[in-house]
């Protein structure tokens, strides 16, 4: 129970306690060779050229029909942009780059095994390589324009190939990243209605050739169960003629793609040219419960929004060699390894494996052998690789000149370690903010005209018109110090189409809370709702909190996790950091964090006593957490995200749910051991939960 002089905030108003970070300029080195470096780009994509701006964007496309409608609004909130115009992604990603490019790399592939020398496909090889699986999935497998294929693939350049092919077509691809189980593909082969799954024998995961075939059993057996019969299961092998599976193929059903290409050999496929709002691809969101949630994405906006951030924002030119170290699995592999990079006619690695595999060097080993000077990866890599190896980036010789950040907010303390350590000072740190349902970026910095601040992404993105509502719907004033829901003023070429097969649900999770007049046709009255906590400060950056419901609410005062986990990053020992709630009778609920420790670091009181005080000082005793966990690592998902649930359900003595998906689930029984143990015996009673409360732990920290 909150004490009478304490402040209520709403739910919106999440504790705000980080402290303004000084500014970083860009090298005058990368200034001197950016994409954009003229600040009149600010003006052009100004709220009074909204839609037109985006013809910018447009404009780097090679179009097959002109639109003549930039943004139609006569359906709102599904938005529909350039319409009238008619283009192919793969064409537009492939085939006009032969005439100059034909023989430049467009990937360079990087299997895990280190003693595996890299493979680099050229342009000319991707075509032929999409050409001959597009006759394959179109003869073969009787996929036309319009049909749904659904991919559980690897990081392997057979990924894609089968998208490029499958846009080739003018099919709809659903990717399913490689670490889901074989259950969650199943359901999102039944809710796409897809008929054609392609999957991999296996692939190279932490030194282990994974047997992955297996899960594509358990996909089909999974989909036939919600009704859904999947007739091909397309199953590139990792060896070529060398099956890496203890699973059986299904006579009739299952098909080595090795062993079918050979009857294309040197087919070519003419690209189906597509309305502009033709869908491209679905992208499932994960979801703690009910139906999945296929984001549906358009051909032309999404691919002219793509291409235009890539350009603008990741600074990408054709001679650069662009690393993006994400998994082609999320949004980010999509926007920013495929689409985005390919219609550049960029060069781009491909990374099989895992970042720290054999070792913390191996990402920087990589970059020096092949010359990457983009990098990209997420916070989640940034401090898994601070952890085990802080020094050794300055061990190689590779420079970079541009480095992004994507996927959830970086800790202050994290990004000056990736701006000194890794980017050795002289790169540029673009911190991103945006999500699945966007389809590209939505707050970050133009790299060679806004300075950077750790711990802010930066103002909205061009042609981005982001505002903070409180809970009633009033805008909060930049500079205020009071956070609330972030939301999109405005349509943009990247967002969604719809939820696939929901749009009811699709209005009512990102518009319907904020919409001004539901008969309106006026974009102005359709507000998008991101699901993010945010904080504005005066110069009009902002610092994303994290979701919506990853806060914590101790005595009325709402603690965002991300500023608690930033203020324990602060003690030099600290490599990773996660805050849970735990049930309190007194409070209501109380803050438990976890820290994992640096190599080298010895656990003990001391550290446990000076992530308490840091938090203390950063934030406020209100804050003060009821115990400190020194654990030897998280539990995370294969993509590197720590599953706050699972220690939140160690914390409160309560189901921990499915660990199956986890990179390491064998961590789960050490850490429940060593703190309810401990807790025990400093006389914790452990209390059943309510349905309520049982419920906030399963899905604190959003979905896996």
């Amino acid at each position: 129970m909150a004490h009478e002089s304490e402040p209520q905030l709403s739910e919106a108003q999440i504790a705000v306690h980080w402290r303004e970070e000084e500014y970083y300029r860009p090298p005058a080195k990368f200034v001197a060779q950016a994409n954009v470096g003229d600040p009149a780009v600010l003006e052009r994509f100004a709220e009074e050229y909204f839609p037109e701006c985006f013809k910018e964007y447009a404009d780097l496309l090679s179009w097959d029909a002109y639109w003549h409608t930039t943004l139609d609004t006569s359906d709102p909130p599904f938005w529909k942009w350039f319409v009238g115009g008619r283009l192919n992604a793969c064409y537009n990603c492939v085939d006009r780059h032969l005439a100059g490019s034909r023989n430049q790399a467009a990937f360079i592939w990087v299997p895990e095994p280190e003693e595996a020398d890299p493979q680099a496909i050229t342009y000319q090889e991707l075509y032929r390589r999409v050409n001959e699986f597009a006759a394959l999935l179109r003869d073969f497998a009787g996929v036309k324009t319009g049909d749904r294929v659904t991919f559980h693939l690897p990081m392997v350049v057979e990924l894609p190939v089968a998208m490029l092919a499958c846009a080739r077509l003018g099919a709809i691809h659903s990717e399913v990243f490689g670490g889901f189980s074989g259950a969650a593909c199943g359901d999102r082969i039944a809710d796409s209605g897809s008929r054609v799954l392609v999957t991999m024998d296996g692939y190279y995961r932490g030194g282990t050739l994974v047997d992955h075939k297996v899960k594509a059993d358990e996909a089909v057996a999974a989909a036939a169960k919600l009704g859904q019969e999947v007739d091909k299961v397309l199953v590139w092998r990792r060896h070529a003629g060398t099956y890496a599976s203890d699973s059986i193929m299904a006579e009739g059903r299952d098909f080595f793609v090795d062993e079918l290409l050979p009857h294309y050999r040197g087919q070519q496929v003419e690209p189906v040219s597509m309305p502009a709002e033709a869908p491209l691809f679905l992208m499932y969101t994960s979801g703690t419960t009910g139906r999945p949630k296929g984001c549906q994405h358009s051909t032309g906006g999404y691919l002219a929004y793509v291409a235009g951030t890539s350009k603008y924002y990741q600074d990408i030119h054709p001679t650069d060699t662009y690393w993006c170290a994400a998994d082609i699995g999320w949004i980010t592999g999509h926007s920013y390894i495929v689409y985005g990079p390919l219609a550049l006619g960029a060069t781009s690695v491909l990374f099989e494996g895992v970042p720290s595999h054999p070792d913390a060097g191996r990402c920087w080993r990589i970059a020096e052998r092949l010359g990457v000077n983009i990098f990209h990866t997420a916070p989640t890599t940034i401090r898994m690789l601070r952890k085990l190896g802080p020094d050794e980036p300055a061990k190689y010789d590779y420079r970079f000149k541009h480095m992004t950040t994507v996927g959830e907010p970086i800790e202050p303390e994290v990004w000056r370690w990736y701006h000194d350590e890794v980017g050795k000072g002289e790169a540029v740190v673009v911190d991103t903010w945006w999500m699945t349902e966007t389809g590209g970026f939505l707050g970050t910095t133009l790299p060679a005209l806004q300075p950077m601040k750790p711990g802010s992404c930066g103002p909205g993105a061009l042609g981005i018109y982001p505002v903070i509502y409180d809970d009633e719907g009033a805008p909060v004033e930049a500079g205020s110090g009071r956070a609330g829901n972030i939301c999109i003023r405005n349509p943009w070429p990247g967002v969604l189409q719809t939820v696939w097969g929901q749009p009811e649900r699709f209005v009512d999770i990102y518009y319907r809370r904020y919409c001004h007049d539901e008969h309106s046709t006026d974009w102005h009255d359709w507000p998008f709702l991101c699901g993010d906590g945010a904080v504005q400060a005066a110069d009009g950056y902002f610092r994303i909190l994290g979701r919506i419901d990853d806060v914590i609410n101790v005595s009325g005062h709402r603690l965002g996790t991300k500023e608690l986990e930033s203020a324990a990053l602060t003690v030099e020992e600290v490599a990773e950091a996660a805050a849970v709630p735990v049930m309190d009778e007194l409070r209501g609920r109380a803050v438990e964090m976890y820290v994992a420790l640096k190599p080298g670091q010895t656990p003990g009181p001391e550290i446990e006593r000076k992530v308490a005080a840091a938090i203390d000082r950063e934030i406020g005793k209100i804050a003060r957490p009821a115990g400190v966990w020194i654990v030897p690592d998280m539990p995370k998902t294969r993509s590197g995200k720590i599953m706050r649930r699972v220690i939140a359900g160690i914390s409160n003595f309560t189901d921990v749910g499915d660990v199956t998906t986890l990179a390491n689930p064998e961590i789960v029984d050490d850490i429940r051991h060593h703190v309810q143990s401990e807790k025990l015996a400093r006389g914790a009673v452990p209390r059943e939960l309510s349905a309520q409360e049982a419920e906030e732990i399963r899905a604190f920290g959003g979905a896996d």
